[in-house]
C-alpha cells in the first residue's frame, strides 16, 4: 500500500510512500534485537558521539528540513525553523548529563559485601510519535533511548512521515547502525501491529483516547509504557499584573502558536473581573494582527490546520458556545479556498457549560471567562480531566505560588506559558499521560536498574 502525503495548505499531493506491513514490523524487530546487543556494548561516549553528529547534520540541513516539515504539516516556516533549532537543546542536555545519570551507583564499597546499582537498557522500544512537534517529542524519546543503549522502532505520524524518514536518514549517516534505528511508515493499523509485537517498552505521544487504547493493549506484557497525551491547559490573569497588554500578548501567543496544535497550548483563560475588559480588548487586538496565509512566507503566524477534519470539530465548539451565551469577538469560521484554514477565534463571556472550556480544542480557538476571586479561578482551573500544565500571570510571586501549588498538573508556569525545558521533567497527570521525559527522569526512563550484591571472599 501507499501512503499519500498531502500539503494541508493547498491540498496538493507531495509524494507517496510505501507503507510497512505487520510482517515488516516483526522482521525489523528481529533485526533490532540483534543490533541492540552490539549497540549497548559500545561505550556510552561512542553512542553519545553519534547523537552529537546527528545534531550537527540536522543543523547543517535545517532549512531543507524546515521546508519538509512545513510542506507536510502546514506549520509556518519560521516556526518550523524554531522547532528544529530549539530541539537541539535535548542533545546539549544529553551531552551534559547522560554520563552522570547512566553511570553505575556504588552504594556500599566497604565490608564483606559491596552493593551497587547498574542501569541497563530496556531493549528494543516502540516509539509511536506525533505530528505537531515531531522534533521536540521525537527527540524526547528516541535520542534518549539510543544514548541509553536501546534500539528503536520509530513510527512517525502519517502526517509527519517525511520528517520521520529524515530522522532515520541522518541518524544512520551519524553512525547509528541501521539495525539499531528503524523508521516504519503507516497509519493507525500499523500502530496496532506494533502493539501486537513484543517490544520491551512503548512510548507514545498523542491523544488520550489512543493512549488509553495503547495502555490497555499492552498491559498484559508488563513492560514500561509512557504516554504523553493531551491537555486543556488553563491560564489565570490576576488583577495585579503590571502590564495588562503584555499579559494579553503573551497569553495569545501561548494559545495560537502552531495554530493551537500543541498539547501544552493555552486552551482556556480566566481573567480577574477588574481587568477583564482591558485584557479582552488587548487580546483581540493582538490576535487580529496575526497574519494567516501561506505557511512558506516568513511573516505568516497562522497556517493551515494539519488535519482538515479538525475544522468541523472547531465549528461545533463555536456554535455550542454561542448557543450558550458566549460572544464571538473574532474569527469563528473556515476560510474559503484551498487548504485547511480556520480563522483564529476568540470567544468571551464563556463558562464551563460550554464545550470550548472543558474539551480539548487543539486548534486556533480560545475561550475567555471572567472570575471574581482567586478561589473561583482555582476551582475552574481544576475542573478538568486533564493535568498537563497550568499558568498564572501575577506580579505577586507568593500569590501565584499559592495557586500553582493547588494545581494537579505536571508543569506549572508563573508569568510564562507553553514552554518546555530539557532540564525539568515533562509529565502529565490524569488524562494527560503517564511517566516523564526530559531531565534526569527522562534519561532514566529508558533503563532498568539491576542490583549487585558482591561478596568479597
Amino acid at each position: 500500500m501507499k501512503l499519500t502525503i498531502t500539503n494541508p495548505a493547498n491540498g496538493n499531493t507531495i509524494t507517496e510512500l510505501q507503507t510497512n506491513t505487520k510482517e515488516d514490523v516483526h522482521a525489523k524487530l528481529n533485526i533490532l534485537r540483534q543490533g541492540q546487543k552490539e549497540w549497548f556494548k559500545k561505550p556510552l561516549k561512542e553512542r553519545l558521539d553519534c547523537i552529537v553528529k546527528f545534531g550537527a547534520l540536522i543543523k547543517q540541513n535545517s532549512e531543507t528540513l524546515a521546508v519538509i516539515l512545513t510542506d507536510e504539516t502546514g506549520k509556518p516556516i519560521q516556526q518550523s525553523r524554531n522547532e528544529i533549532n530549539g530541539a537541539h537543546n535535548r542533545i546539549e542536555h544529553l551531552s551534559k548529563y547522560a554520563e552522570q545519570w547512566l553511570a553505575d551507583e556504588v552504594l556500599v564499597d566497604f565490608g564483606a559485601t559491596h552493593e551497587k546499582i547498574v542501569y541497563e537498557p530496556l531493549g528494543v522500544i516502540a516509539n509511536i510519535s506525533a505530528w505537531n512537534f515531531p522534533y521536540n517529542v521525537g527527540y524526547n524519546v528516541f535520542l534518549y533511548a539510543l544514548v541509553a543503549g536501546n534500539a528503536v522502532m520509530y513510527k512517525p505520524s502519517e502526517y509527519a512521515a517525511l520528517t520521520g524518514k529524515q530522522f532515520e536518514k541522518y541518524l544512520h549517516l551519524a553512525g547509528v547502525p541501521e539495525n539499531v534505528f528503524q523508521c516504519v511508515i503507516g497509519d493507525g493499523s500499523l500502530g496496532q501491529a506494533l502493539l501486537e509485537a513484543h517490544f520491551d517498552g512503548y512510548f507514545f505521544t498523542g491523544s488520550y483516547a489512543t493512549g488509553k487504547h495503547i495502555a490497555k493493549s499492552v498491559a498484559h506484557k508488563l513492560v514500561p509504557v509512557q504516554l504523553e497525551l493531551g491537555g486543556k491547559d488553563p491560564l489565570f490573569v490576576a488583577d495585579d499584573v503590571l502590564d495588562v497588554k503584555q499579559a494579553a500578548i503573551n497569553a495569545a501567543e501561548g494559545a495560537f502558536y502552531n495554530n493551537g496544535q500543541s498539547c501544552c497550548a493555552v486552551e482556556r483563560i480566566y481573567v480577574s473581573d477588574s481587568i477583564y475588559d482591558a485584557f479582552v480588548n488587548a487580546f483581540v487586538e493582538e490576535v487580529a494582527s496575526y497574519k494567516i496565509g501561506n505557511p512558506m512566507h516568513d511573516s505568516t503566524f497562522v497556517g493551515p490546520l494539519t488535519r482538515g477534519q479538525q475544522i468541523e470539530f472547531l465549528e461545533n465548539q463555536v456554535n455550542d458556545a454561542i448557543s450558550k451565551g458566549a460572544v464571538l469577538k473574532l474569527g469563528g469560521q473556515a476560510l474559503d479556498g484551498d487548504g485547511n484554514y480556520y480563522e483564529p477565534t476568540v470567544l468571551v463571556d464563556c463558562n464551563h457549560d460550554m464545550n470550548v472550556m472543558v474539551d480539548e480544542s487543539f486548534g486556533p480557538i480560545i475561550g475567555i471567562q471572567r472570575v471574581g476571586s482567586d478561589q473561583e479561578a482555582i476551582t475552574l482551573m481544576k475542573d478538568t480531566e486533564y493535568g498537563l500544565t497550568a499558568a498564572v500571570f501575577s506580579s505577586n510571586e507568593q500569590r501565584a505560588m499559592d495557586i500553582l501549588q493547588d494545581m494537579n498538573t505536571g508543569t506549572v508556569y508563573w508569568n510564562c506559558c507553553d514552554r518546555v525545558s530539557p532540564n525539568v521533567p515533562w509529565s502529565g497527570r490524569k488524562n494527560s499521560g503517564l511517566g516523564s521525559t526530559l531531565s534526569s527522569q527522562g534519561i532514566r526512563a529508558f533503563v532498568q536498574p539491576k542490583a549487585y550484591h558482591l561478596r568479597v571472599l
